[in-house]
């Protein structure tokens, strides 16, 4: 690509997808307010629903957050009663952490928010093309996960 070509930015489908994710994440984060929860919070609980007992840094990795940011948001949680952690069985040094019966409380109350943000979000989209667009984003997962090459950059 030359220098002297322009790139609409705006046009890009990447930027596209990125400013819909960040509309999503403060509607998220507004809707959980209810709650008390923050979205990263809400992604903890609801992965260790799907997985009880998971490591912290296995956790992170899921929820999306470094494992810096994943301390402060278990410790918050467990404060407040919603997780508690305990000893790995076969391996003491290593904490798995789980829901308490508030946690599960609380993350049910969270799905139920989310779930109404989702609707609001895909609410003048037809179920065909809702089922089209889940099909074609993870398309682009795979793609981007499977194909880990850097990309080609022209000289300048």
């Amino acid at each position: 690509m030359s220098t002297s070509q322009e790139i609409n930015v705006a046009g890009l489908l990447g930027y596209k997808l990125k400013q819909t994710q960040h509309s999503l994440r403060l509607r998220m984060d507004e809707a959980l307010k209810t709650l008390d929860l923050t979205t990263p919070q809400y992604a903890v609980l609801a992965q260790l629903e799907l997985r009880p007992g998971i490591s912290n840094a296995a956790l992170a990795r899921s929820a999306f957050i470094t494992a810096q940011t994943m301390h402060g948001i278990v410790s918050n949680l467990e404060k407040r009663g919603l997780i508690h952690r305990k000893s790995d069985a076969s391996h003491g040094r290593i904490l798995c952490t789980e829901l308490t019966k508030q946690g599960m409380k609380v993350v049910q109350q969270a799905h139920n928010v989310i779930s109404k943000v989702e609707a609001s979000m895909t609410s003048t989209i037809t179920e065909d093309n809702k089922v089209l667009l889940e099909k074609l984003l993870l398309e682009c997962f795979n793609n981007l996960h499977t194909n880990r090459m850097a990309p080609d950059i022209e000289d300048q």
